[in-house]
């Protein structure tokens, strides 16, 4: 982990607010800001000889993320966090220019316990002003970081601090309330988390703790910074600000119990789905669920600006899919306006366009799978459609997708990705010779009139005294305006 020192002499001058701005005369007493530019996933982070304000916690694992030290301060822990631009590596040859905290984005993530004290000093060096908004957060008013409403915006090249105590455990957020649109298109949030001071009846014990964010971004396919003002038609749905190939797997040994916590800072909602596994909700955006409303599931839908607690025993030993259920969320960028080809004949066509066109490729006449093996050029820094290896071939996915890997001999406490899973013999699907798969029965055939004609059921005759009312005409109507409207 590296360490950026602090430039005083760029961040002089002041404003008391509520959220305070940090004088001059402060700038040397604060903690210096911890970097790091890596994408890749940090180890849990324990403060040395100190737990918090209560019992020892099991500390949460980021993914592709890390956790921001403290300086603990008579009493109080004391983070800094600097808003500046970083450059997001989200898959090897696909980097994005963005706009984070401390050398990444999302940013590093907070942890602390119920009851702490914390103060947080944010440091802005951005081209613009910018707050930082605690989404889920109890605090006193001045402290919720919307601009304009509960502070003055923090200007490019000061210090303001937030100070104020984690009442409540549980899973967090934040963000900007600054040019929101665009910061947050750019990127700026990251993850808090919040452990019980004391045993809690509804917070389990668990062997694992993960967490991340889920993002999207346009990025025009050959460019490196995002399209800010895109409402819906995101093309880079990420974790993390990470793709597939480019996600780390959720590792645990067999047995364990696991917590993944989500938080959702895209614009749609994202059903996220586990195989292998069953899981139950233990906590929300409110904090954790009583046990008795809990259910069992194997999907659990996000929405826009909610925070989800998932926990499970692992169980199955395996490679298991972990993804989003929007098909389209699992693919790397891709046109919209691409027609189905699926049917179409190209024979003897395609000498004819590549006499024109010579890098033409027939794409899409047998569906789309062809192009998790296609090696075709793309523009510089882009990321293609369908992508990832597997042990048997191409795994075909991108986006929102990653791998939850349970093995029995998967050591404590060790995140280290233990590679593929080796099935048992005869445990895995395989291919037989036609001849060899029993026939399938026949559809039972519908009874036959007295003159040998099928016939469909009869209508129930009108009851005694009334008239039979006429069928409806059937009107079948496009929306105004076509599909354009749609989008997932």
């Amino acid at each position: 982990m590296q360490r950026r020192r602090f430039f005083a002499q760029a961040l002089a001058g002041t404003a008391a607010v509520a959220s305070a701005a940090v004088g001059r005369h402060a700038l040397a007493g604060l903690p210096e800001p911890v970097i790091r530019t890596t994408p890749d996933t940090a180890g849990p982070w324990t403060p040395p000889g100190v737990t918090g304000a209560g019992r020892p916690y099991r500390p949460v694992v980021t993914l592709n993320g890390w956790t921001l030290p403290f300086r603990l301060k008579d009493g109080v822990k004391e983070f800094h966090l600097v808003a500046e631009p970083v450059v997001r590596e989200f898959a090897p040859g696909f980097a994005v220019n963005l706009w984070g905290y401390n050398g990444s984005s999302p940013g590093p993530t907070l942890e602390v316990v119920e009851g702490d004290r914390v103060r947080i000093y944010v440091t802005n060096r951005l081209p613009e002003h910018t707050t930082i908004h605690w989404h889920g957060q109890r605090l006193p008013n001045g402290m919720d970081g919307v601009g304009g409403l509960n502070q003055p915006q923090i200007p490019p090249g000061k210090t303001f601090v937030y100070e104020f105590v984690a009442r409540r455990p549980g899973t967090f957020m934040y963000h900007p309330h600054a040019d929101e649109m665009v910061q947050m298109a750019m990127g700026m949030m990251g993850f808090w988390v919040t452990h019980p001071k004391d045993r809690h009846p509804w917070i389990a014990d668990v062997d694992r703790d993960y967490c991340f964010l889920l993002n999207a971004f346009d990025v025009t396919p050959g460019a490196r910074t995002p399209n800010v003002n895109t409402m819906l038609d995101f093309n880079i749905w990420a974790w993390n600000s990470r793709v597939f190939p480019g996600i780390d797997p959720l590792v645990a040994r067999l047995g364990e119990r696991v917590r993944v916590r989500i938080g959702n800072l895209t614009m749609t909602n994202h059903p996220i789905h586990i195989h292998g596994i069953e899981f139950e909700v233990t906590g929300t955006d409110g904090g954790p669920t009583r046990p008795e409303s809990r259910w069992m599931e194997v999907t659990a839908d996000i929405a826009v600006g909610q925070m989800r607690q998932l926990e499970f025993i692992a169980d199955e030993e395996g490679d298991w899919a972990m993804h989003c259920h929007k098909s389209h969320h699992t693919m790397g960028a891709m046109g919209h306006g691409v027609p189905t080809m699926i049917g179409v004949d190209h024979r003897g066509l395609v000498q004819r366009i590549q006499r024109v066109v010579p890098d033409y490729m027939v794409m899409g006449e047998r569906g789309m799978a062809d192009m998790g093996e296609m090696e075709m050029p793309l523009p510089d820094n882009t990321f293609p459609m369908m992508t990832g290896t597997g042990p048997y071939g191409p795994i075909e996915m991108g986006g929102m997708f990653t791998t939850l890997k349970v093995r029995h001999d998967q050591p404590p406490g060790d995140y280290r990705d233990p590679g593929w899973y080796r099935q048992p013999p005869g445990t895995q699907a395989y291919p037989v010779a036609a001849d060899q798969a029993p026939a399938a029965p026949s559809a039972p055939t519908p009874p036959a009139s007295a003159h040998g004609a099928h016939t469909a059921p009869a209508s129930p005759a009108p009851a005694h005294g009334t008239h039979a009312a006429p069928r409806a005409p059937f009107d079948a109507r496009k929306p105004h305006g076509g599909h354009h409207g749609h989008h997932h």
